[in-house]
């Protein structure tokens, strides 16, 4: 044992030296990146540790030893500098200003030096009030439902009018709704459709009305997606189905607008405290219509209780989502100005876990961690039944 140990001494002190040196090269070029060095440290660190137990493992093949440093090499030119563009008072659209990320977004840029277009559901409501008194003068609110296409046409009209020559930079869909989480047997075709309106339709028309602007300044578009929209969770359908539509736009629009120089960017954001989730009131407001549009089958099949619960799932958002809204303002600041923006983004803690169990291990291990994860005690009545027949027998 004490002479196989002497023999690998040389290659051990070689594997620690390359690891080493690779270590250092890749601090000294993430200290040049003044955003979203958490992906660059937490990549870096990873292939170290894979790359180390690799060689350690296979010791005795100077093969090993040659693939470390070029794997390092490797690492290394794929790890750009991330220049960041300044800020320069460049102009940028958010849409769905009124509260949530929007709003936290708009104050975030404004504060930047950004000249910011909010645009809000209601200029005369309380949303909008608060922007204009804790931004600057740069600030424009607009009046933008993004389900009207006048309004977004007069936004359009107003946005051109005042950036002129310059183009505008970066426009952010934002605006979105949740609807009711439940079953999707359980929701309502209005809901589905509720969904595509905001959550697709509208992003989709505010692009098209607002491109020639980005084309002029070879600015940046942001679709604020959902991590719904990459990964299937129960209970959202109609949300889920409408944001994975808005990110397949998002690559599609990637794709096509690159040969004009514009970077197209899907923000993918999971477990955070947003307005989006609704009030005990409004909840009760959807309950009612979902369970007025239920057939008396489905009714007796699922239950006014099992129906009556599915609130909780809203109140466990609200109770265990994180309120920190900087990780995805900063990830949205990184697809504005980064020379070399990401294609997508999911801030959120755990978020590119769960894409990489989706994507990369067996769909039955998915549902199984999702199950564990969402797991509740709330049982549709026919199952319960069901399963109580089964016992006795």
């Amino acid at each position: 044992m004490d002479t196989y140990i002497s023999k690998a001494d040389p290659s051990i002190l070689l594997c620690l030296g390359v690891t080493a040196a690779f270590g250092i090269i890749t601090f000294y070029r993430a200290k040049k990146n003044q955003v979203q060095k958490k992906y660059i440290f937490g990549q870096g660190f990873l292939l170290l540790l894979l790359l180390g137990i690799f060689c350690f493992a296979t010791l005795k093949s100077y093969v090993s030893l040659t693939l470390l440093p070029v794997a390092c090499l490797i690492y290394y030119v794929y790890l750009p500098v991330q220049i960041m563009l300044p800020v320069d008072k460049k102009a940028v659209l958010i849409t769905g200003s009124d509260s949530g990320i929007g709003h936290e977004l708009v104050k975030y840029l404004d504060n930047l030096g950004f000249v910011v277009f909010a645009g809000v559901l209601n200029k005369n409501g309380p949303g909008a009030e608060k922007l204009k008194r804790s931004c600057s003068q740069r600030l424009c609110v607009l009046q933008m439902d993004i389900t009207s296409s006048e309004q977004i046409k007069e936004a359009y009209l107003q946005i051109s009018e005042m950036v002129q020559n310059t183009g505008l930079w970066g426009v952010v869909n934002n605006a979105g709704v949740l609807g009711f989480p439940g079953d999707g047997e359980l929701l309502p075709m209005s809901m589905y459709k509720q969904c595509m309106e905001v959550n697709f339709f509208g992003p989709v028309e505010v692009t098209k009305m607002f491109l020639p602007l980005l084309r002029k300044s070879k600015g940046r578009l942001i679709n604020i997606s959902s991590m719904a929209g990459c990964i299937p969770l129960a209970r959202f359908a109609a949300y889920g189905s409408s944001k994975a539509a808005l990110s397949m736009f998002s690559g599609v629009m990637r794709q096509e607008l690159a040969q004009w120089g514009v970077k197209v960017a899907a923000v993918h954001p999971t477990g955070f405290r947003t307005s989006i989730t609704g009030t005990p009131e409004l909840w009760a407001q959807k309950k009612n219509h979902l369970l007025e549009n239920l057939t008396p089958e489905l009714k007796k099949d699922y239950g006014e209780d099992y129906i009556e619960a599915l609130k909780n799932v809203l109140l466990n958002m609200s109770v265990n989502c994180a309120s920190d809204l900087s990780p995805v303002l900063d990830d949205i600041l990184h697809a504005l100005l980064a020379t070399s923006p990401r294609g997508s983004y999911t801030p959120g803690k755990h978020a590119y876990l769960s894409v990489c169990i989706f994507c990369y291990f067996p769909l039955w291990l998915y549902d199984f961690f999702t199950a564990k994860f969402q797991r509740s005690k709330n049982v549709p009545s026919a199952l319960k039944v069901f399963e109580a027949k089964s016992k006795n027998i």
